[in-house]
């Protein structure tokens, strides 16, 4: 999963993942770095975060039409 989250997220810009808990985050290009040991820091203004990509149980875009 995370290899597939890093393409995905590469690719559009934005993710919205949603957590095996049930938890919905979203992923930004400039706030979510992909760390060497396989978890991903999420900087989202006055908290830090940090995210298991094998807890990831779906991921989204919101697209424009």
């Amino acid at each position: 999963m995370y290899d597939q989250l890093h393409e995905a997220l590469n690719e559009n810009g934005e993710l919205m993942i949603r957590m095996d808990s049930g938890e919905d985050r979203e992923l930004h290009l400039h706030n979510a770095e992909f760390l060497d040991n396989g978890m991903i820091k999420v900087d989202a203004d006055d908290e830090i975060h940090w995210v298991n990509p094998e807890k990831v149980e779906r991921y989204w875009i919101h697209m424009d039409f």
